[in-house]
């Protein structure tokens, strides 16, 4: 069995990106991954402005009573200050020539005459924003490989990029393999259980920015799995599979694929998810998730998400950032030779952070996963007591 870290090196090095790419408007941008720097071609502000409502004055004038000379609001265009005299000025407005600081409002005591008088201690460069204080011209602002959230949408803007060049979605296409399977919807013969699988992956692949081929559930023979491998194949960048993988008269995906093209490497130590299929079927990647509903769910969110992320041109470095927490649970019976990944909950208690685990840690419970928001990574043989520390990985 080849380790987790192993695979997951291994999976990320055959991730070959895409190089095709396509110019989209802003609004349609976030959760895309940018295909080339954004490079700012003007300060951020562009000019020195008011961080706040008051009064911009030269600071060796501030303990004077002024006058107000001009009232300067935003996105206007201010003249000169006037020797011994203030200029009423509004947030974001630009600070006029000869002007050094800005005196917010609240200490500020307007007179009878419109004059003004400041009642605390003014200092030069108070309260202003320098030009290219966020940004500088010639600064790359986002950086291609990164995926766009909303934050970096809004920051194109701010430099006055109306569209941005993207990699185009991977196209993953899926199927889904045992006679077994019925649809949400349709009666449930007995011996037969509704196909979950389909309806926790397709959603994750949408939810990753992918565009899914969705073939359905495919009968449990050889020419009709080889059949929809080619159909996929021929389709997509990523041919995905959840079940028949593991070594079953009647699991045919692993011959499939060693028939219609490559299978690079099968069993994993990792529990839940032993059997892994990975290879290439024409121009095509294939992954072979496990079809117990819960190993489908870990080893996906283990080693293939990230895979398919580099796939598109994401940026992948290692490993999510872990947390190291107390557990508020037992371990003690641990698998002597694979890495489990249990399905925990963060709560609070006493005052601290901590790690509840789900009861019932079976691969086929896949209500662990839709009560879990992270799991813990438990090296072969490692047991755990209240208060010990565990690695954990957000959901």
């Amino acid at each position: 069995m080849q380790s987790v870290d192993q695979t997951r090196d291994w999976l990320l090095s055959q991730a070959r990106p895409l190089h095709n790419t396509e110019t989209v408007s802003l609004l349609d941008a976030v959760g895309r991954v940018l295909a080339a720097d954004v490079v700012a071609t003007l300060d951020v502000p562009p000019h020195d402005n008011s961080a706040m409502d008051g009064y911009a004055v030269r600071a060796a004038d501030a303990a004077n009573l002024l006058p107000v000379s001009q009232r300067i609001p935003a996105g206007s265009q201010p003249q000169p200050l006037v020797a011994d005299s203030a200029a009423r000025i509004f947030t974001g407005a630009p600070i006029p020539a000869d002007a050094n600081a800005v005196v917010m409002q609240e200490q500020a005591e307007v007179q009878d005459d419109g004059s003004v008088r400041f009642t605390a201690p003014v200092a030069a460069g108070q309260n202003i924003r320098r030009r290219g204080e966020d940004i500088a011209s010639g600064q790359v602002v986002l950086a291609a490989g990164q995926r766009l959230r909303d934050a970096d949408i809004g920051l194109a803007a701010s430099i006055g990029v109306p569209a941005l060049q993207v990699q185009r979605q991977l196209r993953v296409a899926v199927f889904f393999t045992g006679d077994e399977l019925v649809e949400p919807g349709q009666p449930l013969p007995a011996g037969k259980i509704y196909n979950s699988n389909r309806y926790w992956l397709v959603p994750a692949l949408r939810q990753l920015g992918c565009q899914v081929i969705d073939l359905g559930i495919v009968p449990d023979t050889l020419d009709a799995t080889r059949a929809a491998l080619r159909e996929a194949a021929a389709a997509a960048d990523v041919v995905m599979t959840c079940g028949g993988v593991s070594v079953g008269e009647e699991d045919h995906v692993k011959a499939a694929v060693e028939a219609e093209g490559e299978l690079q490497l099968w069993k994993i130590a990792i529990k839940p998810g032993k059997p892994l299929a990975s290879g290439r079927v024409g121009e095509a990647d294939f992954i072979g998730l496990p079809g117990n509903p819960v190993s489908g769910y870990v080893t996906y969110a283990v080693l293939v998400r990230d895979f398919l992320r580099a796939r598109m041109g994401e940026a992948v470095q290692g490993w999510p950032q872990a947390q190291q927490l107390p557990a508020a649970f037992e371990w003690n019976k641990p698998d002597a030779k694979r890495e489990e990944f249990l399905r925990v909950q963060l709560r609070e208690q006493g005052g601290q952070l901590v790690v509840s685990r789900y009861p019932n840690q079976g691969s086929g419970v896949l209500t662990s996963c839709a009560w879990a928001d992270a799991l813990v990574r438990l090296q072969p043989g490692q047991r755990v007591a209240v208060g010990d520390l565990v690695t954990v990985y957000p959901l």
